[in-house]
């Protein structure tokens, strides 16, 4: 099966590997929604497969998936029992070394094992030292495959020993295909704002309609347009996002955040980009950090509302 817009990143990957030597790590690259998870996944069962040798519909046991495990104990019965339950920041260093373990192992079907990290821009430091090791000196039949949303993330090394594949966002029609096949029920209104906060992510779209991020959208236009001299719209940013929210709920807003910024930079004059691209890559930093600095959300979704504010007048600080 070919996922939407990729066809393309398939025909690069069969066309290395039906090449004579087929590189034994690579980088699936691109920003989060794009479904690089699941090519990763399809990309591994045709990378393992021979001829003559059946293969199993579900789990594979020459495809290692490493990616964020439950937070704790109480998450792991929480899995267990098909309740929603919350994840580790990182992938550690230990899942590494497992893998690596299970590398000194012949593969159980074929010749050929893959190893999936998903995403691996969220390796702890010693995670990705110790993966690094395994890129230099790769067993036979070993291929890793890494999902990066941010691949300027990983360490220099890492892509140096590997090919990058760069998927690509995906025009809006195609957006809107994927958002009717997948959230029937959103009302035209909400899928177009989806569609236009989403920047070609289908992903990110049904996150969109997921979170209800519709009132949070129209407040962070008012908020990056006018700016917020009584703190008023920020106030309101704060309670449309909830007085708890999870964190996925956060990491949610600043995509959005980050998007309503984007959409603003490529309809603004150039003399009047300067604050944009400044609030932008802070951004980018608050995007970088949330995920494992242990931030209050409450402070976290006013430092949101106060670089959007920044946008709009420059005069603002960012610390408000």
């Amino acid at each position: 099966m070919t996922l939407a817009g990729h066809g393309d990143v398939w025909r690069a990957w069969r066309s290395a590997m039906s090449g004579a030597r087929m590189p034994h790590g690579w980088i699936f690259a691109g920003k989060k929604g794009l479904g690089k998870s699941a090519f990763a996944q399809q990309a591994a069962r045709e990378l393992v497969a021979e001829p003559g040798i059946s293969q199993p519909h579900g789990a594979h046991p020459d495809i290692i998936v490493l990616t964020h495990l439950p937070a704790s104990a109480e998450d792991i019965k929480k899995r267990d029992a098909g309740e929603p339950y919350q994840l580790k920041r990182n992938i550690a260093v230990d899942q590494i070394r497992e893998m690596q373990q299970r590398l000194n192992t012949r593969p159980t079907l074929g010749s050929r094992r893959a190893i999936i990290i998903d995403p691996a821009d969220d390796l702890e430091k010693g995670a990705a030292n110790a993966l690094l090791k395994s890129l230099e000196e790769p067993p036979v039949g070993s291929f890793f495959l890494l999902v990066a949303h941010r691949p300027g993330r990983l360490l220099a090394t890492i892509r140096s020993r590997c090919r990058l594949l760069r998927f690509p966002a995906l025009p809006d029609a195609e957006v809107d295909t994927v958002l009717r096949e997948q959230a029937p029920r959103a009302d035209p209104a909400t899928r177009a704002a989806a569609i236009t906060a989403a920047g070609g992510s289908p992903g990110a779209a049904l996150e969109f309609i997921a979170h209800d991020l519709g009132p949070l959208h129209d407040l962070m236009l008012r908020i990056s347009e006018a700016g917020d001299p009584q703190f008023a719209l920020r106030g309101a940013l704060a309670e449309a996002i909830g007085l708890r929210p999870d964190r996925e709920r956060v990491l949610a807003a600043i995509d959005l955040a980050r998007a309503v910024l984007a959409e603003r930079m490529a309809q603004t004059p150039r003399a009047a980009l300067p604050a944009l691209i400044d609030a932008h890559d802070d951004l980018n930093r608050l995007a970088g950090q949330a995920p494992t600095y242990n931030f209050d959300p409450g402070l976290l979704v006013m430092e949101i509302g106060t670089l959007l504010a920044s946008a709009a007048a420059p005069r603002e600080r960012a610390n408000g």
